[in-house]
Formats: structure tokens, C-alpha cells, sequence
């Protein structure tokens, strides 16, 4: 990707942001070289499913790494090969060919990094081990149609059938961690049954992800698909994902080291599965995100369709969503979110933290069926600011079996909260506007649907040419707390 003529990433993904939707474009190669080949067999992979590849294929890593050309590390199809962390290098791709398949190890010894909250935790962004790391790559390719098989119930306890979860032992990787990488390009892999985070890319600039699949089990927790954290100019686009805990989530986590904002990111053409958010920003929020768009996206299922939770002392803003379709539930008690739409919140981790801003937030052409309210709250430590809604349309129903009634403030003071559940509800903001929004009731209406627009401690709210009334007669369609 160094030796490429043309219009950098970077550049395509800031005209993005202002044109809102302009597709990364493949320059033309002048004079590519040749691509020398390393093949993991012929540095010993067995690939049966059995021996333990680590050495071998990091073998064939390195001399890639070390040619200084063009080389592609090939991990054969038709076969398994059992690994625990590969340590990626710049300038290679390394390509899963065919129906290849990376099988994660079981044992803790065949890991790099300490478990979370070790002394040596940062060495993975601050969790247990990853089966792919990559650290200040340059160039980097992630390539193919294998995939990776991070057997996510091996790393579980059991199952609790009230919680309706798996429970994770004191052990389980990631499936990636790539640091401070750049010109990274990860496409056409699969990757699934994930024991935790799947797609981590922490402290990277020039990112593209181009056609993922991600097939993680809805019921094991915190199996993230895609994680941008603290990473600038990154476009992800045409990806299939499934997995239990956030869809495409972009965040500014904890660390040991300053590894900046998160900006200029580009989500569409997705598609997403989920028991948790669909399309997010946060709870980890350390530095600010900003220039955010998220477009053309379709939610399937989720727990909270659209969703930024500002947490900590980075402040969000600057970001758009447009031409979303989504459906939101409510599900078992320990997952966070409880059906909502749309939930933009600002409120401290804990109370006294320090706590950014959330402002210039736009959302656009967004339908969707949930079981409860779009929420714009902040709070007495940030109240939220220059919020406009435009052509929202959303049907409000209940068809599941789990209480109702409620707010998920997760994680914060507030917790879960007894609430009822209103069309838009809008709490400690200026400056917000609903134009041409929808709210339509579906058959099933519990005594606690409400009124269509509940506002409270708001200066500057527009309603403009707004369509809905409340649940039931006797309400007002529009209530000021």
C-alpha cells in the first residue's frame, strides 16, 4: 500500500465526512512488484487442527517481515492449524486462502500480554492476550476467505440460565489487538465465536475494513464485533456482523498511554446482529470523538438500535447518522440497554467524574421498531446541546417477555430506573429539534406508554411538523416535566 499513486485514505475519508458518502476509491498501481510468496507449511505448519502452529507460522511472519518487498504470508486452505498469539509485521499480507482456519488455543501459556488489570495488562490494551497482535505496523494487510475460531464457549464456565449468558472464566482472548498501526487494511476474512473483544484497532491512522464477516454467539458477553479506539481516518464498509455484545462501536478507552482522539471514521453499508448497541459511540469516552459518520446501515436486532453514552472527560461531537433501518428489544437483565431506539446520554461513570460534552450530534432518515423511547438526556454535570433529528420514523411495540418500564443508564449512578416509556424524551439540553419525525404506537400498549414527547429542564426545543400522538387518549401529546 506505500508503493500505491493516488489520493491518500486519510484524504478520501475527510471528504467523506463533508460529502457523506463518498467511497474509498483504489488507486492504480504503477508498476507493482512481484509478490513473494511465504508459505506457513514450508516453515513446519502441520495444520491439523492439533499441533501447535505458533512457532511456525511466526516463522514465516518474520521472514516476510524481514524480505523488504512484497510478501504475502499464505495460511493454506483445507486445513486448521491451532495457534495462540501471532505477532503481525508491517509491509506483509497475511492471508487465511480459501476455508483456512486459525483455531484459538485453550492453554493461557500460548498467549503474549497479562490478564486485564495486570501489571502488564497495557502490553494488550489492557486485557488477556489476542490470537493476532500487530504493534506500529505499517502497511499491514489482513487478508482472505478463512477464517478465525476463537471457541468462545471453552472459555466460558457455564451456562446461567437466569441471567441467559454465558459466564467468561478469569481468562479469554481477544481476537485481534493492532496498535498504533498504519496504512492497516483488514478485509474478506471471518471471524467468530469470539471469547471477547473481536476487531480491536487501538491508536491506528488509515484504517480500512472492507467486507468482515463476524459470526460470534449472541449469548457470550462483551464479544464486541468492530472496535475503533483512540484511531483517526478509518473507513469500514460492506460488513456482515453477529455477535452478543456491541455491533460497530467507536470509543476512546482507559490507557497506560496517550494514543489520542478518535476522528474522521466512516461507517456503511453494514449489517448487524446484536443483543447489545447497534451502531455506538462510548461508554469509553477518556479523549474526545469527533467526525463520525454512520450511514446505510441495517440493524437487524439489538438491545439499543443507535447509541452514544458519554462516560468520561473526552467530550463527542461532530457526528451524523443517516439512513439507518434498525429494530430494538428489550432482553435478559445483565445485558445493558433495555430496547431503546435511540439513546444519546451524558452522565458521569461515577459520581463526581469529571464528565465531556456531547453537541453537533445529526441523525437523519432513521426507521425503526423498538420497544422503548428515543432518549436525549444529559444531566446536571453536562447537559447536551445542538441535537437535530430529521425524519425519524419509529414504531413503539412490546413483544417480549422481559419488564418493562425502565431506563438503562448503565454504566452510571442512575443505573436502571423506572421510567415510562414516551415517543422522544428529551432531558438537560438546548438547542434540540425534531423535524418531520414520526411516532407511531404498535398494538400491544402497556399501561406505561405514554405521551409522544416528554421534555424536561430543555431550553431551545423545536417540534417542527411533527406526526404522532400519544398512546392512549386522555394523554397530552406533548408533556413538559
Amino acid at each position: 500500500m506505500g508503493n500505491e499513486v493516488g489520493i491518500s485514505r486519510r484524504d478520501v475519508l475527510r471528504t467523506a465526512m463533508l460529502g457523506a458518502g463518498m467511497a474509498v476509491s483504489r488507486p492504480l498501481r504503477v508498476g507493482a512488484p512481484q509478490v513473494k510468496v511465504f508459505d506457513v507449511a514450508k516453515f513446519g505448519a502441520a495444520g491439523d487442527g492439533k499441533t501447535l502452529d505458533n512457532a511456525a507460522i511466526q516463522r514465516a511472519i518474520d521472514a516476510a517481515a524481514a524480505y523488504g518487498g512484497k510478501a504475502q504470508v499464505l495460511v493454506r486452505g483445507g486445513r486448521k492449524y491451532l495457534t495462540g498469539t501471532l505477532v503481525l509485521k508491517g509491509a506483509i499480507d497475511f492471508h487465511l486462502a480459501d476455508d483456512a482456519e486459525l483455531l484459538a488455543s485453550t492453554r493461557r501459556e500460548d498467549y503474549l500480554g497479562g490478564l486485564a488489570n495486570s501489571s502488564d495488562a497495557d502490553r494488550m490494551a489492557s486485557a488477556g492476550g489476542a490470537l493476532i497482535v500487530a504493534t506500529g505496523a505499517k502497511g499491514l494487510k489482513i487478508s482472505g476467505t478463512g477464517k478465525l475460531n476463537g471457541r468462545a464457549k471453552e472459555f466460558m464456565t457455564g451456562y446461567d440460565e437466569a441471567g441467559e449468558w454465558w459466564l467468561p472464566k478469569d481468562f479469554r482472548p481477544k481476537m485481534f489487538v493492532l496498535t498504533e498501526c498504519h496504512d492497516l487494511e483488514v478485509r474478506d476474512i471471518t471471524f467468530g465465536d469470539a471469547p471477547s473483544w473481536g476487531l480491536h484497532m487501538l491508536g491506528c491512522d488509515g484504517v480500512l475494513v472492507d467486507n468482515v464477516k463476524v459470526r460470534n454467539l449472541l449469548d457470550v458477553p462483551n464479544c464486541d464485533g468492530i472496535d475503533p479506539d483512540h484511531s483517526r481516518n478509518v473507513e469500514i464498509k460492506n460488513c456482515d456482523l453477529v455477535c452478543g455484545d456491541d455491533g460497530i462501536v467507536v470509543k476512546a478507552s482507559r490507557q497506560t498511554k496517550d494514543y489520542g482522539t478518535s476522528a474522521n471514521i466512516h461507517v456503511r453499508d453494514c449489517t448487524i446482529e446484536t443483543q447489545d448497541a447497534g451502531l455506538k459511540i462510548g461508554t469509553e469516552t477518556t479523549s474526545d470523538v469527533h467526525d463520525v459518520l454512520f450511514e446505510s446501515c441495517k440493524i437487524k436486532t439489538s438491545s439499543r438500535g443507535i447509541g452514544i453514552q458519554l462516560r468520561d472527560e473526552g467530550s463527542v461531537y461532530n457526528v451524523r447518522f443517516k439512513d439507518i433501518e434498525f429494530e430494538s428489544r428489550y432482553y435478559s437483565d445483565p445485558w445493558w440497554g433495555r430496547g431503546e431506539a435511540i439513546s444519546l446520554t451524558a452522565m458521569p461513570r461515577k459520581a463526581g467524574l469529571k464528565v465531556g460534552t456531547m453537541h453537533h450530534i445529526s441523525i437523519e432518515n432513521v426507521t425503526g421498531r423498538a420497544e422503548n423511547s428515543v432518549r436525549i438526556w444529559g444531566s446536571l454535570e453536562s447537559r447536551i446541546h445542538d441535537v437535530t433529528l430529521d425524519r425519524v420514523d419509529v414504531t413503539l411495540d412490546r413483544w417480549t417477555k422481559y419488564k418493562g418500564g425502565v431506563y438503562d443508564n448503565r454504566p452510571s449512578a442512575a443505573g436502571v430506573e423506572e421510567h415510562r416509556t414516551v415517543g422522544y424524551s428529551i432531558r438537560d439540553a438546548d438547542n434540540v429539534t425534531l423535524r418531520d419525525c414520526k411516532l407511531k404506537w404498535g398494538a400491544n400498549r402497556p399501561e406505561y406508554f405514554g405521551e409522544a414527547i416528554e421534555s424536561k429542564s430543555c431550553t431551545g426545543l423545536k417540534v417542527e411538523r411533527f406526526e404522532g400522538e400519544a398512546a392512549r387518549a386522555g394523554l397530552k401529546r406533548e408533556v413538559a416535566l
